[in-house]
């Protein structure tokens, strides 16, 4: 019974001085903790309801350790949600080895079974704090993987609507350079930290989608390093190289450069259509860049890949003024032969050996090349086409 009684006073007391501890903890706060002196009012006053709601939580748990198996609920309930984003979990720790230090400092004369119980709920209430800051970390990490599917959805679809900015802000996204995306098979486990770390290896930001059997990453450069200034940033082919190993095997295209994350839709549809167009090259490099595959995009319907055949090989040669459309028209007709291109040009095969030559120069893509030559073929096929008139065709000499 004297023991009972003598627990009820000792509780009785330490009701009666829980408030002066409150108060000399605050008082202490702002003294020795530059972080908290510098918040606004209003956070200012939420950690100062967690420093009570600790000293409070401490008096019933010495009432009954047994009552209170998740003393975090009582202590951090009392602070609004948005402090764990505004608090880490350092000052946190700072925060209760104060609050604990004002309470052993008023319970000095206490019984020392009081002093054991300090002790004790420190260590709870620390590793309550470190549980709080972990499910806070989870949850936000599974929002964020959340959002980050949703904003990779919505590139590949080019569904953008007004918050698509910000919801990238919110991923940390700081990608102040081009963008481009890259499409692969996807591995049995993707390691998106490892796809991460490579990225700031080579001064990228990256944004990481699965779908189905397709592994997504958008990838944007960053400037200059600021200490390295003369250094050269990578370059995508370089960071696409890198990354090689994070994708599983099968097609791996490397979409074109964009000017920012926003424009980053046209890379993605180049990249997969480049994608769906891998299957049909007996060779497959890794990385493959979209743009290698431009005709067999233009066979599967690809619209970019048209638009591009027709604008940077067709649109060229037919303005040019050495009518070198017409040439390479008969070049591929007459089944690539010098000689009869001519004849059928009137002109000497030296004439013609140096328009092939020109052609080669002014698209990049050499008429010689069998490769080349079908890229080239596909684009005059194409250009044709989407003339409101086909121009005439050169006549031969037997219809002279």
């Amino acid at each position: 019974m004297g023991a009972a009684i003598t627990k009820k006073q000792t509780l009785s007391w330490l009701r009666s001085i829980s408030g002066e501890m409150s108060s000399a903890t605050l008082e202490k706060l702002g003294e020795t903790l530059p972080w908290y002196g510098s918040m606004p009012p209003g956070r200012r006053s939420a950690v100062g309801m967690v420093a009570q709601a600790g000293i409070t939580s401490f008096i019933s748990w010495f009432d009954d350790p047994q009552s209170t198996p998740w003393i975090a609920s009582d202590v951090f309930g009392a602070a609004p949600r948005e402090l764990l984003r505004s608090v880490s979990l350092q000052q946190t720790l700072q925060l209760i080895k104060v609050t604990v230090e004002v309470v052993e400092d008023h319970l000095r004369d206490a019984p020392s079974e009081v002093r054991e119980a300090i002790l004790l709920y420190s260590r709870e209430i620390a590793f309550a704090a470190a549980d709080v800051y972990a499910r806070a970390a989870e949850a936000r990490g599974l929002w964020d993987a959340r959002l980050e599917a949703l904003v990779v959805d919505s590139i590949l679809s080019g569904e953008y609507d007004q918050e698509l900015t910000s919801r990238i802000a919110a991923l940390g996204w700081t990608g102040d350079g081009g963008v481009a995306v890259f499409v692969g098979t996807s591995p049995r486990a993707v390691d998106v930290d490892e796809i991460r770390r490579i990225a700031r290896h080579h001064q990228a930001d990256v944004l990481v989608g699965v779908q189905g059997n397709r592994l997504v990453v958008v990838v944007g450069a960053n400037g200059p390093d600021e200490e390295q200034p003369t250094t050269t940033p990578p370059s995508f082919a370089e960071i696409a190289s890198a990354l090689d190993g994070c994708f599983g095997p099968g097609p791996y295209v490397l979409g074109p450069e964009v000017d920012s994350v926003v424009d980053a839709v046209k890379s993605a549809k180049a990249a997969l259509a480049g994608f769906t167009a891998a299957k049909s090259l007996r060779e497959l490099p890794r990385p493959l860049s979209a743009d290698e595959v431009l005709p067999e995009r233009a066979l599967a319907g690809d619209p970019l890949a048209r638009r591009a055949l027709i604008t940077t090989i067709y649109e060229p040669l037919r303005d040019h003024p050495l009518d070198l459309l017409t040439t390479m028209w008969t070049y591929f007709e007459t089944g690539h032969s010098l000689e009869s291109t001519a004849r059928e040009l009137f002109v000497h095969p030296n004439t013609v050996r140096y328009r092939l030559k020109k052609i080669a120069e002014l698209v990049t893509w050499d008429p010689g090349a069998p490769r080349d030559a079908f890229t080239l073929h596909m684009a005059i096929i194409l250009g044709t086409m989407n003339e409101p008139k086909a121009p005439a065709k050169p006549r031969s000499r037997a219809a002279l």
